[in-house]
């Protein structure tokens, strides 16, 4: 982990960017972008960040405030399922990504993404393959995503719990399915991905 950090801090360039992102998979709920960057990516604060998928809920709740602390500057942006499927999936994905380098407070030098290139930045940047498990500035913004994706989840779960958004998070699960048969759909089911658009038809 940090390899990539270490390269680019041996190479005079201080200020780095990760991005990633939660949400591309669910049928439910926003896609969430996050971008940091990080005061010292080798922080011993930072020892315990890794591929969000890879921790539990509890432990990615507490190093949420972690990499708060530990970050120069962060953003973290939002996308509603209207927006998804008003431009597609992958387009709001790089927008939303674009949208959360240019609003951190502090302009990265370089910036590191999850899997794909950002088109329009004015700095350089890297889409590194499988990001979040071998950059910790990406790892750190999966985190920052997944909680406040999570989070958003479970609110929209107060609004409708016949769905189990707490629990699924707007994954397609036999719960989720089984809901959407019985209540159909509500504001927050992305209506242009397969599942949702055979229940409307």
């Amino acid at each position: 982990m940090a390899i990539i950090e270490k390269t680019l801090l041996q190479s005079g360039i201080r200020v780095i960017a990760g991005v990633d992102e939660a949400g591309r998979g669910p049928c439910a709920g926003p896609l969430v972008i996050a971008a940091t960057i990080l005061k010292d990516p080798f922080a011993p604060e930072l020892n315990r960040v890794k591929d969000s998928k890879a921790l539990t809920e509890k432990v990615r709740e507490e190093l949420f405030d972690v990499i708060i602390e530990q970050s120069m500057a962060y953003s973290i942006i939002s996308i509603t399922a209207q927006e998804l499927d008003d431009r597609g999936l992958h387009k709001s994905n790089l927008e939303g990504m674009r949208r959360a380098v240019l609003a951190l407070e502090t302009e990265p030098e370089y910036v590191l993404t999850d899997g794909y290139p950002i088109e329009g930045l004015s700095m350089p940047n890297l889409a590194v393959w499988k990001g979040d498990q071998v950059a910790i500035s990406i790892s750190a913004a999966s985190i920052l995503a997944k909680v406040t994706r999570d989070r958003e989840m479970i609110e929209w779960d107060k609004k409708y719990p016949q769905y189990g958004f707490a629990g699924h998070k707007g994954y397609i699960t036999a719960k989720h399915t089984a809901a959407l048969k019985e209540h159909g759909i509500c504001e927050i089911h992305r209506q242009s991905f397969a599942n949702i658009a055979a229940l409307i038809a």
